[in-house]
């Protein structure tokens, strides 16, 4: 369609969460536009290699599309071939490596300007459905920012023969850890509290544990980072400052939503929870015709929102916009985890 004409709803975020806002609008007639500031599925292109998922294929999947695998669970590089046949598959309009930098106007008539065009966007109703892995969880120390210095994990062969520090108590730590010290890696594991979270899966604790019994893993818990520099690492444990030999530091720290476009257009951000203002019936912001879908919903707990719920959020949505029944939020059955 025509740029100058609006869109019935533009969905800003092209990960599973936001194309499932695309389908269930598409399939109600509504015509849409899907904005990111990288590529479709970004997030998951992000994960590790190797990552596999905590949750089974048929929970991932969008718009009742078979998810087929030959294995249990499905890996990352299988959900970039799904999620890439999804878009194809509904020929939903993904306009990549463009990202919106803000959105005016009001319901009906907005205008939604990104970097890369000069002229706004028009749109009568806006869906922000961002994720949180452009939003890293600082720690806020001197050397955060050094290139040897990383808060993603791709995988370990990078690390092969080097003295490397991880920190965090979670998952993404642990997994972190396991692979590097399989890459021949030297691994110190570093992190503030007692022991790990309590949402470690059941099947690497073990791995872990037994690495670290038979000294093939260092652990310091009751640590926190205090410096980085260029070959080494700052710790501190009970007061006591003592350094970490590091060529390579994997900050496993998580990822906070992105609700800066949302904070601009003055939707309220809760300083606790991390949670925008809205109708957790509608996902309607308190701004009429502003919708949230996806892990910014949750705010700062994304325990709370994976693709296996999230993808349903584009139902309630456009019930909202057409006037239908909103359906009933889904029960989470297992965490989405990688």
């Amino acid at each position: 369609m025509p740029r100058s004409d609006p869109v019935d709803l533009l969905i800003v975020g092209a990960g599973p969460c936001g194309l499932a806002v695309a389908i269930s609008a598409m399939r109600a007639s509504l015509s849409v536009a899907v904005v990111d500031a990288n590529v479709v599925v970004a997030s998951i292109a992000q994960y590790p290699t190797y990552a596999t998922f905590f949750s089974t294929a048929e929970k991932l999947s969008l718009g009742g599309v078979p998810f087929v695998i030959a294995t249990e669970k499905p890996t990352r590089r299988d959900a970039l071939a799904y999620y890439r046949t999804i878009v194809r598959h509904f020929a939903i309009p993904v306009h990549q490596n463009e990202r919106v930098v803000s959105i005016g106007g009001r319901a009906g008539d907005f205008q939604v300007r990104t970097a890369r065009e000069v002229s706004p966007r028009r749109a009568k109703g806006v869906v922000i459905a961002t994720g949180y892995f452009g939003s890293p969880n600082l720690i806020g120390v001197p050397g955060e920012d050094l290139p040897h210095v990383t808060h993603l994990y791709h995988e370990g062969h990078e690390a092969f023969d080097q003295d490397v520090v991880v920190a965090g108590g979670g998952n993404s730590a642990a997994e972190a850890a396991l692979d590097l010290w399989r890459c021949g890696a030297r691994v110190t594991l570093a992190h503030f509290g007692p022991s790990f979270d309590k949402k470690i899966k059941p099947w690497v604790l073990p791995d872990f544990e037994n690495r670290v019994k038979d000294g093939s893993i260092a652990v310091r818990w009751g640590t926190r980072i205090t410096r980085i520099d260029s070959d080494a690492v700052t710790v501190s444990s009970g007061g006591t400052p003592s350094k970490l030999p590091a060529a390579r530091v994997y900050l496993m720290t998580g990822f906070a939503p992105n609700v800066d476009l949302l904070r601009d257009m003055g939707v309220p951000i809760d300083a606790t929870t991390g949670i925008p203002s809205h109708d957790p019936n509608t996902l309607e912001t308190s701004i009429p015709g502003v919708f949230i879908a996806g892990v910014v919903v949750a705010g700062f707990d994304a325990n709370k929102v994976f693709i296996e719920n999230g993808r349903f959020h584009g139902d309630r949505i456009v019930a909202r916009i057409v006037g239908g029944v909103i359906p009933p939020e889904p029960t989470l059955s297992a965490e989405l985890d990688t």
